[in-house]
């Protein structure tokens, strides 16, 4: 049976904090949620899926109308597999790696992003986020130790002890339809949207650049012969001197998003009266459609100062916003998800120090302004604010006709990619010479392999936790590096092990080893892994450290450098 996620409303439920119960009143739980959407949800997700109880609290009770963010990236899509919905999103998702850029009526070029094969996911899906946050929503609910609570306004903020200790917490001041009530949490993760309450409680802000230009959404529904591809066009002859976006959803509905202007006026914009001739000019005078949903938007490149204040963290739209063009916004912040709940559960399951979590805001800090950087680019060259800067992008796009150089100057929005961390702290320093990609705070890229003769995927034998991955190559395990294995198996600080083999390699089975194999020598390929390489990657799948040759106590040592623990007993 289908359903209809924009129709879902929860109903509001008192909880024990509102009950008679005295002692209940003064539960400290380990980490609260502000916020349902995405963000807030990946969160809860990541977090509850390591054990820790969470309780996620949102001013509504209802999911998002419209498609809002609708582009997901396929680094967001190995993280919703590992949240255990990626596949719902797949299987209902448009799948694309194509796009065409046109100039007038005639095209520029085409790129694809994702040219070479051997890979689980597409560059990106199409969907509608009103899908993204039920199947999200759908996985929470199954959680026993997560907690959901609707129509639960934050309305205060209080925060207590000594910032950096275990005696550190937060009080939220919580409204509901049945009165006020406190709840405590030792952190506090504010993914509340833009427009953030919490933020504004806590009396933040964030600065940047407001564009002066007005966009319109539609969100329209017809049977259309258009391939499944994302087409853009600068100055198209249906829609003079502005640009127009197509996108293929789900469920026959198409994206159309028109630049207006910064003079348009958003209300009148809006009527079907004004939607409905742009959208038939695009179209075809016989075209038949529908409107579903309408929107008229204006954005920002921005974000706060610092993500973390005390024991409450800012993630995804409450800490930075970005301009659609790229799908940057939803992305980055299912990455911010994924930075800060690894991050969470180590440090209150006492196997990291607090000074972990300031990690997370100065690499999603970073993360946040390469994306400010990259959409703030695309949206100037989208719209170009002066004549001269017109004349130059015109020429650019007749260039990129012929000439490769002139593509890498066009831009019609830098697609999403994920930040590489290479100055975090958390990363060990790479002395060994390896070519490639996977440096240490690149993200982990896939590869097709067999696990018990099986096919298989090698970014889910990595689990949620640390995981080295040693590369055996033809030649299998040595006496040494068996022995190596050995001691990592026996440190302090738990190691998921995984072996990579090649050719007919055969490894004996190890206890609390996962052996795969290398079938078609993507992986080894990938991560230019020579016989006895060595990874140790961290839970959000980002390489933290490598070796040429697997050193048990070099590796002891990068983890505790990871869990800010370096020095400790």
């Amino acid at each position: 049976m289908s359903i209809n996620y924009q129709t879902l409303s929860f109903e509001y439920q008192p909880c024990r904090e509102q009950g008679a119960q005295g002692d209940a009143q003064q539960a400290v739980y380990p980490v609260i949620v502000v916020g349902a959407g995405p963000v807030g949800l990946a969160t809860a997700i990541d977090v509850a899926q390591q054990g820790v109880p969470v309780v996620l609290v949102d001013d509504d009770c209802s999911l998002s109308t419209g498609s809002r963010a609708i582009c997901f990236s396929k680094r967001t899509l190995d993280i919703f597999d590992r949240l255990g919905c990626g596949q719902r999103m797949v299987d209902k998702g448009i799948s694309w790696n194509v796009g065409k850029v046109f100039l007038k009526d005639e095209l520029v070029y085409t790129f694809n992003l994702q040219p070479e094969a051997g890979h689980h996911r597409p560059a990106f899906i199409n969907l509608q986020q009103y899908y993204v946050e039920g199947f999200l929503l759908e996985r929470a609910q199954a959680m026993p130790n997560l907690e959901i609570r609707w129509k639960s306004k934050v309305v205060g903020v209080q925060q207590n002890g000594t910032p950096g200790t275990c005696d550190a917490s937060v009080t939220l001041t919580v409204d509901t339809p049945n009165g006020q009530y406190p709840l405590h949490g030792r952190y506090v993760v504010a993914a509340d949207g833009s427009r953030s309450p919490m933020r504004n409680l806590m009396g933040l802000d964030s600065k940047g650049v407001t564009f002066k230009d007005r966009f319109l959404i539609a969100d329209v529904k017809m049977e259309a012969d258009f391939p499944t591809e994302r087409w853009f066009w600068f100055d198209p002859p249906f829609h003079p001197n502005q640009s127009v976006l197509l996108h293929r959803q789900p469920d026959n509905v198409w994206r159309i998003d028109f630049q207006l202007g910064w003079d348009a006026d958003p209300a009148l914009e809006k009527t079907p009266e004004r939607v409905i001739p742009r959208v038939r000019a695009l179209l075809g005078a016989d075209a038949k459609f529908e409107l579903e949903w309408v929107s008229v938007y204006t954005f920002s490149c921005l974000r706060m100062e610092r993500f973390r204040h005390g024991n409450v963290l800012f993630a995804g739209d409450s800490a930075h916003g970005v301009s659609p063009f790229g799908a940057r916004g939803a992305n980055s912040g299912v990455q911010d998800a994924e930075n800060l709940a690894w991050k969470l559960a180590m440090v209150v399951d006492g196997k990291a120090s607090d000074a972990l979590l300031d990690t997370y805001a100065s690499e999603r800090e970073f993360a946040a302004d390469e994306n400010i950087r990259n959409s703030t680019r695309s949206t100037d060259f989208i719209t170009p604010k002066s004549p001269v800067s017109r004349v130059f992008r015109d020429a650019v796009l007749k260039l990129a006709r012929h000439h490769p150089f002139a593509r890498q100057l066009t831009n019609s929005g830098r697609l999403s990619v994920p930040a590489v961390l290479r100055d975090s702290p958390l990363n060990t320093a790479d002395r060994d010479h390896f070519d490639g990609a996977m440096v240490p705070g690149a993200s982990c890229v896939d590869a097709p392999v067999q696990v018990d003769g099986q096919p298989a995927w090698l970014l889910r034998q990595l689990g949620q936790q640390f995981t080295g991955v040693l590369f055996c190559g033809e030649q299998g395990i040595d006496r040494s590096m068996r022995a190596a294995v050995d001691a990592l198996r026996a440190g302090s600080i738990p190691l998921r092990l995984v072996v990579v083999t090649r050719g007919d390699a055969q490894v004996a089975a190890l206890d609390g080893v996962r052996v795969v194999h290398d079938t078609e020598g993507l992986a080894s390929a990938r991560y230019d892994a020579t016989h006895g390489a060595f990874y140790l990657i961290r839970p959000d799948q980002h390489v933290c450290a490598r070796w040429r040759e697997l050193d048990a106590g070099a590796v002891a040592h990068a983890l505790k450098r990871a869990l800010c623990v370096e020095g400790t007993a």
